[in-house]
């Protein structure tokens, strides 16, 4: 690939983040269109767990395979391929006459955002050449994830107030159609220099993992959780678990490259991932209901209400962006994650009319954490790993944000679900109390684990890991 102008650069960089953006957005977004959503579809709080997971799990099922293929086929040719299934799916789902249509669409919009993300990645990680220039590009990647997810609540109400639910997906056409054309013009063609081989019995194990495990979590308030449909599923997936540690390591060109995870920054990465973003997605799908369904607001009061955490969102994004350039990403997580432990403990004790002045609080400390948690995620799961594996990587570490967004949702809802003794309206506070500790736990993690995996001792086993694809 011939070397870019600082100006090229910066453009294929921008040209990366606005596929970030409506991704990100389209996660998030969604979420204050639930209430509405179940009034005009009729769908119970099941179903809108699965208007959110049904895109998450594909998403985070494809993301592997998009990453490798992208090495081996082109990254921009797949690159383009997801910009155009995304923005048709996107269309679709506008035009869904009912709750199955709807998430069939919206899987199908999964499709082609999985091969946005770490294709986008990639193409960075190839483009910026220099590691100082790289960790700056890379801090602005970051941030973009954590500006896209905050403005997705304050957008998708606005929309749903003055237009209807519907419209919360025609944003992503314009944006898709210009990111098309401009990915054709200004974003050069590269691929690994040894193309990876198709691992089509990874892919299915890792489908089969993570399905089972949602379908499970999110059917068991029904089934009961100690039911044989509940413990089946969950038996299925420790199955495929073990099933996957044992091919993977035998195979040349494994998915899920397993040697990754004897990097103390990346693996810490990964779980962090989980972690942050489990309680991120937890802590929306809680707040829409409960803002919307409880206290009675419409979308537009529900996304204004959002709208310290997106602010913060934005402001933290790019400043730990720069954090993470010039001292590391330690300071960030570390702060993220006591951060976003704070803003869940101020929860804890939700009733059905908590201060306003209080929930707003809440919101601006959870959402200061989880704007600085992004960039460091990105810059630590890629720590010393060789260009050419750089696709594969980046798949990785955005899997593991989706897993967390689709367990969060999980978990969460079936918390609630199972905790609910009467009417949505008058036993949602008590029934939420155990799911704001879940999400005070996901901050604890991710504060410990930060901690942990950026000392000396886990840059020394990144710097070994990064040695044992050289001499491949």
């Amino acid at each position: 690939m011939p070397k870019l102008s600082q100006r090229r650069r910066l453009l294929v960089l921008a040209i990366c983040c606005m596929s970030l953006l409506i991704v990100g957005m389209d996660i998030t977004i969604v979420n204050v269109a639930l209430p509405s959503i179940r009034s005009d579809l009729h769908v119970s709080l099941s179903g809108l767990q699965w208007t959110i997971d049904a895109y998450v799990l594909v998403l985070a099922s494809l993301l592997m395979l998009s990453g490798s293929t992208a090495d081996r086929l082109g990254r921009r040719r797949i690159f383009m391929t997801g910009l155009v299934v995304f923005t048709f799916g996107s269309l679709l789902c506008s035009l869904a006459p009912g709750l199955g249509w709807l998430i069939a669409f919206r899987m199908i919009q999964a499709v082609g955002a999985s091969m946005l993300n770490p294709v986008a990645m990639s193409i960075i990680t190839n483009v910026f050449t220099q590691p100082r220039e790289r960790a700056r590009a890379i801090g602005v990647w970051g941030g973009v994830i954590g500006i896209s997810l905050g403005l997705g609540p304050v957008v998708g109400g606005v929309l749903v107030e003055t237009v209807g639910w519907r419209s919360i997906f025609w944003i992503n056409l314009p944006i898709g159609l210009v990111a098309i054309a401009l990915t054709a013009r200004f974003v050069p063609e590269s691929r690994a220099p040894r193309p990876r081989r198709v691992d089509a019995v990874g892919q299915l194990l890792v489908i089969v993992v993570l399905a089972s495990l949602t379908y499970a979590i999110i059917d068991a308030p029904r089934a009961g959780w100690t039911s044989l449909t509940t413990l089946g599923l969950l038996g299925l997936t420790i199955a495929a678990i073990g099933s996957l540690l044992a091919y993977e390591p035998a195979r040349v060109d494994p998915l899920l490259e397993l040697r990754f995870f004897r990097s103390a920054p990346f693996s810490g990465a990964t779980v962090i991932a989980v972690s942050a973003f489990g309680a991120f997605s937890g802590f929306l799908f809680i707040n829409t209901l409960y803002l919307q369904d409880v206290r009675g607001l419409s979308a537009l009061q529900a996304g204004l209400c959002t709208l310290p955490l997106a602010v913060m969102t934005l402001v933290f994004a790019p400043i730990s962006g720069r954090l993470v350039g010039s001292r590391g990403p330690r300071l960030p997580l570390i702060a993220a994650g006591f951060a976003m432990c704070a803003g869940g403990l101020m929860l804890v004790r939700l009733e059905t009319y908590t201060p306003l002045a209080w929930l707003l609080a809440s919101y601006v400390v959870f959402g200061l954490g989880f704007g600085l948690v992004n960039a460091p995620i990105t810059n630590t799961a890629l720590s010393g790993m060789p260009r050419s594996q750089a696709g594969v990587a980046a798949a990785i570490a955005s899997t593991s944000r989706q897993v967390g967004s689709a367990l969060g949702v999980a978990v969460v809802g079936s918390v609630l679900a199972s905790g609910l003794t009467g009417p949505l309206r008058t036993g949602f506070a008590a029934a939420s109390h155990t799911a704001w500790w879940i999400i005070v736990g996901c901050g604890l993690a991710v504060l410990g684990i930060g901690a942990l995996t950026t000392g000396t001792w886990a840059v020394g086993t990144a710097a070994r890991t990064a040695q044992l694809f050289d001499a491949d």
